[in-house]
């Protein structure tokens, strides 16, 4: 059945574009698993990864002397960029950390983010305007448009700006995440 797609001129193209788009979005799921440090998850999408790869490149080399084959080449590999980008967002590995400085120094938000299950770390901060309620929150990377909202839904004008953190350990919330 193979080899009856690659005859057909309009198959190939298909076939090659389908390859790279697989190879790029293994890529792109391998280097997550990678840099989450989950190597031996990483290994093993990197050992498919490295076939589908070989597959697909050999198709291309083999049908040089058309630039249609080229082009749905690098259809597939700018295609697998974005799915790659789609399955990451679906896998949403790892924790972020999220820092809210409120409007107002408002002491109710905390206790509300922490009746919905998300650890809070709150201080009184001051800025240009005065006071303001700084509060450190880590949540897991599913978790986030959901932390957004709520923080949201209490301070539409809150200030929030969140980032990975590599490694933490200890604290109150870290018992949960464990489990």
């Amino acid at each position: 059945m193979v080899e009856a797609l690659i005859e057909n001129a309009w198959s190939l193209l298909l076939v090659i574009l389908l390859i790279n788009v697989m190879y790029v979005s293994l890529f792109t799921v391998r280097m997550i698993f990678t840099l989450k440090g989950r190597r031996y998850t990483a290994a093993c999408v990197g050992m498919v990864e490295v076939t589908v790869y070989v597959l697909g490149l050999g198709l291309v080399l083999d049908n040089m002397d058309s630039v249609l084959h080229v082009v749905a080449y690098a259809l597939g590999y700018g295609s697998g960029v974005i799915m790659g980008m789609k399955i990451e967002e679906k896998l949403a590995l790892g924790y972020i950390t999220v820092n809210v400085i409120t409007r107002e120094y408002e002491p109710d938000i905390p206790n509300a983010l922490r009746d919905r299950g998300y650890g809070v770390t709150n201080w009184i901060a001051y800025g240009r305007e005065g006071e303001r309620l700084m509060m450190e929150i880590l949540t897991s990377r599913r978790s986030e448009l959901d932390l957004y909202d709520t923080i949201r839904a209490l301070d539409p004008r809150a200030f929030i700006i969140s980032h990975e953190p590599k490694n933490f350990f200890g604290g109150f919330w870290v018992k949960g995440v464990r489990k």
